[in-house]
């Protein structure tokens, strides 16, 4: 699958910046809108900007937000339409994870993770009841209009230094990819189970953590994804433990704020130059801003919270071994093209 590179210090200086600005106005908009799952105003929009590279694509910010309106939707409605049929609840999904994961390992492109993505959440929130999958789905549509504001802000407030576009270049897949995709998928459901009986809806972002370990072609990406999102929620809950404890000195949304831009400075800076993946630092932003969002919504207990954390990572992993073992035992890699 196509990863996005590191953002180049020489033509994007103030990347830093930018990202800690993104996650402030983000957050900010929280008390604004008042929404009933503020981990995904707060995470969605630091996705999909931190994700530009060079100068602001316009167009590839607004198709991103369509999509996080329009797949939501969609997905709902199938959702609510077959709940009373569970085991065409469950066909539905697995086809809308196969058609993504076909996608990704076919083409290499980003849009089948987006697909793969949203299955998943509204999915797994889709068994909670009806009344949560539309609370999502709305939550996604007020994401997406955060993102379509805050993105040309902090784009003008701090500018990258070149005008050039950035060019996704995807690589194709070799192999059985409808095979592939196949058992992609049927993992997936499993884990969605898994995800069901151990996350509550304020834990949606390990849900992401959980599918994206699946999305890569081969066994060795499988198992290096799944260490680095590991190592990204670690990063992120450190972070944000470290700003809800400063917070308690002086509970003002103007201090949490400012913290929040430290630490999406903070991480900024370590895509610039960090030793690690940027995607790493990226997501762990995206985790402190999630766990920060629901920490200061909820009343779970910090324990509790952990608890669920390990869970979902425990079955990540879980998934990330099925999928290799199934993989080496179909050897659909070097399968002719199907």
């Amino acid at each position: 699958m196509y990863v996005t590179p590191r953002p180049d210090a020489v033509e994007d200086p103030l990347y830093g910046i930018r990202l800690g600005l993104t996650g402030a106005l983000a957050y900010a908009a929280i008390p604004i809108i008042d929404p009933l799952l503020p981990p995904i105003i707060a995470a969605l929009p630091v996705g999909l900007i931190a994700a530009q590279r060079r100068t602001l694509d316009l167009g590839k910010l607004i198709g991103g937000a369509l999509a996080m309106m329009i797949l939501p939707w969609i997905m709902t409605w199938l959702v609510v339409q077959m709940r009373p049929m569970p085991l065409v609840y469950v066909l539905v999904m697995w086809w809308f994870y196969f058609i993504g994961f076909r996608m990704i390992l076919v083409s290499g492109a980003q849009a089948g993770m987006l697909i793969v993505i949203v299955a998943v959440l509204i999915s797994v929130m889709g068994m909670h009841g009806t009344a949560i999958v539309e609370t999502l789905r709305n939550g996604f549509m007020q994401a997406a209009l955060v993102t379509l504001v805050v993105g040309p802000i902090v784009y003008l407030l701090a500018p990258p230094r070149t005008r050039e576009r950035h060019v996704d270049t995807p690589t194709p897949g070799h192999g059985n990819a409808t095979l592939g995709a196949a058992i992609r998928a049927t993992v997936l459901i499993g884990l969605s189970f898994w995800l069901y009986a151990v996350m509550q809806p304020s834990d949606m972002m390990m849900a992401v953590v959980a599918a994206m370990v699946l999305v890569f072609p081969s066994r060795k990406q499988v198992f290096s994804e799944a260490m680095q999102r590991i190592r990204a929620t670690v990063y992120g809950g450190a972070v944000a433990m470290l700003i809800l404890m400063l917070f308690l000195f002086s509970q003002h949304l103007l201090v949490l704020l400012g913290l929040i831009f430290l630490g999406g400075l903070w991480f900024g800076q370590k895509m610039l130059f960090g030793p690690r993946q940027s995607m790493v630092y990226q997501y762990g932003f995206s985790v402190t801003l999630a766990l920060v969002a629901g920490a200061l919504s909820t009343q779970d207990a910090a324990y509790a919270t952990m608890t669920r954390i390990v869970l979902t990572l425990a079955g990540a992993l879980t998934a990330a071994l099925s999928v290799a073992l199934l993989d080496q035992m179909t050897g659909w890699r070097s399968q002719v093209a199907g």
